[in-house]
């Protein structure tokens, strides 16, 4: 009896002992991908064969300071390095607003960096343009493309170009208050005609993938930066035409605020969303996007701290998007696929 009350306690006090997390195989990652912060991730594979990504203005920590959207660089998805600064100087055009949701483009040779400047409370958010030889910047700053006011779009943030096989620019805006489309002009620095308006008041962070005959409209609805107790998810909404309309999985449209789930909230890391798509080598599409550690929710200014984050997209048999359990990856994961050099 004494033997076994011995082996009971030893396989008890194992038991408790705190377990580490798997280490990640060679072909494998764990979340989070970057930290301490990169929110609102805007992604391209630059010329160089990088990819490059760019994020919100964040305070890093009291050495780093604020990065002014902050650029990292990989090769693999996985293994990111801190590049520098988009904008050696923030633009004082728009007065005193952070720089929110980058989103980068290439075209005309050369990289079009737009972005949206605002407070929280603004009543009259901008979008910026800045252009730049090379990824890594600095970018030059070509000014305001549209306000909130003069657009007729309350809270207008969060732009995003989609480009066409025939080089036809639209932009996607807007954050709680409808999401529209409007046509650039070929430079990239004007707008062309009027808005046209796409969806509810429930969306922000659009992103726009083609494929099988089909327009992806991905969304992200919730909260985004409430720390722990951030809501954020991804949602998905596809149409046969670029402008609309467009409906979810049982046919509700783009207006009924919606949207059918392509990923919410895990165990460890919530306020997932805010994405950007990228492909491998291996014509996998890969989600790009931000969570929040539930014990780890805060940078030191006491904003709400996001780091990058991926995961594989799944499509289903009727091709629509999800990630795995419509769940972030939280242990080691098969990585994405790229040809060694």
């Amino acid at each position: 009896m004494k033997k076994l009350l011995i082996l009971l306690l030893g396989v008890i006090l194992v038991a408790c002992e705190p377990q580490e997390d798997p280490e990640p195989e060679a072909n494998e990652f764990v979340n989070p991908v970057f930290e301490p912060v990169m929110a609102d991730p805007s992604i391209i594979r630059a010329e160089d064969g990088y990819f490059y990504a760019y994020a919100t203005e964040d305070f890093w920590d009291y050495d780093a300071g604020v990065r002014l959207v902050p650029i990292i660089r990989s090769k693999d998805l996985v293994n990111w390095e801190y590049v520098g600064d988009a904008f050696e100087e923030k633009p004082t055009w728009a007065g005193f607003k952070h720089i929110w949701a980058p989103d980068i483009q290439y075209f005309n040779n050369m990289y079009y960096l737009y972005y949206s400047m605002s407070v929280w409370g603004d009543e009259n958010p901008v979008i910026g343009v800045a252009t730049s030889l090379t990824p890594d910047g600095p970018f030059t700053d070509q000014g305001m493309l549209f306000s909130s006011d003069e657009i007729g779009v309350e809270n207008s943030i969060d732009p995003y170009v989609f480009i066409e096989n025939d080089g036809t620019k639209w932009m996607f805006w807007g954050s709680f208050r409808g999401i529209y489309a409007i046509q650039l002009s070929d430079n990239g620095l004007e707008t062309v005609g009027e808005k046209h308006h796409i969806a509810g008041n429930a969306f922000e962070a659009s992103y726009v993938v083609h494929k099988d005959g089909f327009y992806y409209l991905f969304l992200s609805t919730g909260s985004c930066c409430d720390g722990a107790n951030s809501t954020y998810s991804v949602r998905i909404l596809r149409s046969t035409e670029l402008l609309g309309p467009y409906v979810d999985r049982i046919g509700r449209t783009g207006f009924s605020n919606s949207g059918s789930i392509v990923m919410d909230r895990g165990e460890q890391y919530v306020g997932v969303g805010h994405n950007s798509i990228a492909m491998d080598d291996n014509g996998d599409y890969w989600i790009i996007y931000h969570g929040i550690n539930i014990d780890d929710p805060y940078l030191p200014n006491g904003a709400t701290r996001r780091p990058l984050m991926i995961d594989k997209i799944i499509w289903d048999s009727n091709g629509w998007p999800q990630v795995r359990n419509f769940r972030p990856s939280e242990s080691p994961t098969e990585a994405p696929y790229f040809e060694e050099e």
